[in-house]
């Protein structure tokens, strides 16, 4: 991977200008650009597209060698066989941005051999831009981020519409529609926990993870074993995102109910 300043810098400014380039569309309000449904529930809209392809031409443009995967392009196997690759959401957060909340962000990462070397994640309707680069920390907005201290689970600041009854004992913050960003809040000690157990696929996450690891959180699936990333199927089971100090903890709660879910999930 190019490792100078000027590469960076042309990463950085390729995500953006197409951040920008969202924000021009979305206007700040409910956007006007056209949107379907790829599959029930899932919504899509003009934006997506049209992200996703100043992406592609411009990290192209920077990296030709890499691969691509992407929310918003058809898989190929062709990122298995190369090195590096280009692993992005073009709008993580489709619905915030289509109801003219500003929970929404551009994601991007450069994952090489399995593991992200850079994220970068641009959430312009908040003037928030997240970057790390592995083993060189994480920022926001240039400020160097770390995770909160927290060593127990109960009370821990979780962003969330609402919370099972089983997990009353934690403390309900502000939920942006982007998982990305809701990640991003543990690694600024604005949040000590992010969990889910289903399936998820790894453009969500992946610029978020690396940005959550340099600002010494802990980053695993719902079973807490690591997440590897370009796999032939770009999915992991469930995401735990928390504080270190309460990782162990969360863990045990959540491996439980994991283990449950994929004892019912039909294989094959």
């Amino acid at each position: 991977m190019p490792g100078d300043d000027a590469h960076l810098r042309a990463v950085v400014s390729a995500v953006a200008d197409a951040a920008d380039h969202a924000l021009t569309l979305w206007a700040g309000g409910e956007t006007r650009v056209r949107q379907w449904e790829k599959v029930p529930g899932h919504p899509v809209c003009e934006a997506d597209l049209a992200v996703d392809a100043m992406l592609r031409e411009r990290l192209a443009a920077i990296d030709p060698e890499a691969g691509w995967l992407s929310e918003e392009t058809a898989d190929t196997v062709h990122r298995l066989g190369v090195p590096r690759v280009w692993v992005v959401d073009p709008i993580d957060g489709t619905r915030d941005y289509l109801r003219g909340r500003p929970g929404w962000a551009v994601s991007v990462a450069l994952v090489e051999h399995g593991a992200v070397r850079l994220g970068i994640l641009a959430a312009p309707a908040r003037n928030e831009l997240w970057m790390a680069q592995a083993g060189q920390g994480a920022t926001r907005n240039g400020r160097a981020l770390r995770a909160g201290p927290r060593t127990h689970l109960p009370g821990a600041r979780v962003p969330a519409d609402q919370l099972p009854r089983v997990d009353r004992d934690l403390t309900v913050v502000e939920k942006p529609n982007s998982i990305a960003l809701r990640m991003a809040m543990v690694a600024a000690d604005e949040a000590d926990l992010v969990a889910t157990v289903r399936w998820g696929n790894e453009w969500d996450v992946a610029a978020s993870a690396l940005i959550c690891a340099e600002a010494g959180a802990t980053v695993t699936d719902a079973l807490g074993d690591p997440l590897r990333f370009n796999r032939p199927r770009p999915t992991a089971f469930g995401l735990l995102c928390s504080a270190p100090g309460i990782h162990d903890a969360a863990v045990a709660r959540l491996g439980p109910r994991a283990r449950e879910i994929l004892a019912q999930t039909p294989t094959g």
